[in-house]
């Protein structure tokens, strides 16, 4: 069973994938304006914002809380993230249960997950 480390204030927060693949360098500042510019909404919204690496195997989630924002990043060592079909605004609206499937590996749209990876080592 998936068990995430991330918590949300609001467990009913909406959830947005940015559908372009984002440069992975950026931080949280930078990704908090192109929240605001690019995807033209509030990034201290209570909202999960969701961004994809050109590869597809890393994703970077934002939120803002109360006084500041967090920054999680997942990298997949074998795979890649299946990201939902995008509107015309480059945008994709998710609930924060189909976030949670995502991030365990799942297809949301077949329902399809990965492949359980276990390793001993990183050596």
């Amino acid at each position: 069973m998936y068990s995430p480390m991330m918590r949300f204030a609001d467990p009913q927060a909406a959830v947005y994938i940015c559908a372009k693949p984002v440069d992975f360098r950026k931080g949280m500042g930078s990704l908090a304006v192109l929240v605001e510019a690019q995807l033209k909404l509030d990034p201290f919204a209570e909202a999960v914002f969701v961004f994809s690496n050109r590869r597809s195997n890393a994703i970077k989630v934002l939120y803002w809380e109360r006084n500041g924002f967090w920054l999680w990043q997942k990298r997949l060592e074998k795979d890649h993230f299946v990201w939902p079909k995008a509107n015309n605004t480059g945008v994709v609206s998710l609930t924060i249960q189909q976030l949670e499937w995502l991030l365990a590996g799942f297809d949301i749209n077949r329902m399809k997950p990965h492949q359980t990876l276990r390793f001993s080592s990183v050596l």
